[in-house]
């Protein structure tokens, strides 16, 4: 039996430690043999256990799920517990995500800005103020509904849409595609006691709805799949007609 060849890849990875004065960018590569069924995940500790114990990147759940190791594969953010390497060429390069914190080499704080953006945004339920009763059986949601909020919930704050953002890069304060996506979601649950003002004020200026230039960035690169097209374009609308009332 022929022994089966695999290929020899080698992976060029955007190296800097912000946290070292002499620490300066540059590009290192790693070479090392392909595997069957191969994600850059593995490469990547591959490369960190036999080659390079310094290289920093971040992983937590390795199923597509936490959304920690997110980053640059040639330029485009993808997941590296998902995506394998026998879908890019024998040579390709690695970065970290722009727009977030650099914590060092391929690791980005994404936890920080995810937490300001929730903070700004003030993403959960305002419920309606009245009389707690426990013995009260809440009301069931129409399965239709349900479903809707269901679908944008499965956003897992990779911050793929971010890094895929052109206004992200231009506008600091900008709430991205996530904060447009979760105020989609609350505007849709009828259990949020918050006005359509209120929702005016958090994103009907240019760091919110209006900042979009609807390139669709966050669209094509959402490892979920997420329909931020359709969120965003909601929220437009509910914003325009407000600003017309």
């Amino acid at each position: 039996m022929n022994e089966v060849k695999h290929r020899k890849l080698k992976i060029s990875v955007l190296r800097y430690n912000p946290q070292d004065p002499e620490s300066v960018p540059h590009i290192q590569t790693y070479e090392l043999e392909e595997a069957d069924g191969m994600t850059l995940f593995i490469a990547l500790n591959e490369i960190r256990e036999k080659l390079d114990p310094s290289l920093q990147f971040d992983y937590v759940c390795r199923a597509g799920i936490c959304g920690s190791c997110a980053m640059l594969v040639n330029g485009r953010p993808a997941l590296t517990c998902r995506q394998l390497t026998k879908d890019l060429g024998d040579e390709f390069t690695l970065a970290p995500l722009p727009v977030f914190e650099l914590i060092g080499d391929l690791s980005v704080n994404t936890g920080k800005w995810m937490r300001g953006m929730s903070e700004r945004l003030e993403t959960w339920i305002h419920a309606k103020e009245q009389e707690i009763d426990l013995r009260r059986i809440e009301e069931p949601m129409d399965p239709e509904l349900a479903e809707k909020l269901y679908e944008v919930d499965r956003c897992i704050e990779c911050g793929c849409c971010v890094a895929g953002c052109g206004t992200a890069r231009m506008r600091q304060d900008f709430v991205g595609a996530v904060g447009l996506n979760k105020i989609a979601r609350f505007k849709l649950d009828p259990r949020d006691a918050r006005s359509d003002d209120d929702f005016y004020e958090l994103v009907g200026d240019d760091d919110g709805v209006f900042g979009c230039m609807s390139l669709l960035g966050c669209h094509d690169v959402c490892p979920k799949q997420l329909p931020l097209q359709t969120q965003i374009a909601y929220v437009r609308r509910k914003m325009v007609a407000m600003a017309f009332v």
